[in-house]
């Protein structure tokens, strides 16, 4: 299964709109769809933060993993809103260093004007998950211990 399908597969990803559309050498891309039920209010036109979060965070672990090849929780993410979100929303990332155990992914965020809605770094854990963790697909046991 090709990375993009493995992403745009992910429940979370598929119940926001998130489409991971490349991915690979260090680098990733991924589309949101405005929708209504991604507003902050009721009666504005704005994106909530949380969805630009979720898409730079996803562009960003698709990219690690690109180079990664496997599981890479985030350990850490640092955003900037820079302007609304009131549009589609596209997120490019690339991985700036990949370490022995974390690697660091730096990620745009643009509407569908071109202008930049946010900048993110994300830090990822790059190594040591094992062969049991709770995202592979033995996670029951590694849930119930």
């Amino acid at each position: 299964m090709e990375l993009t399908e493995l992403f745009n597969q992910m429940p979370f990803v598929e119940h926001l709109g998130i489409e991971v559309t490349e991915a690979g050498s260090g680098y990733a891309e991924a589309r949101l769809p405005f929708s209504e039920e991604l507003r902050s209010h009721h009666s504005g036109a704005v994106a909530h933060g949380g969805a630009t979060y979720a898409l730079a965070d996803t562009a960003g672990g698709a990219a690690v993993i690109s180079i990664v090849g496997d599981v890479t929780p985030t350990v850490d993410m640092r955003i900037e809103y820079l302007s609304p979100a009131t549009t589609d929303l596209l997120a490019t990332a690339e991985v700036i260093r990949n370490g022995s155990s974390l690697a660091i992914a730096h990620v745009e965020v643009h509407d569908a004007e071109g202008t930049r809605v946010a900048t993110a770094q994300g830090t990822y854990k790059a190594s040591g998950q094992g062969e049991k963790t709770p995202w592979g697909p033995d996670a029951d046991e590694v849930r119930d211990g």
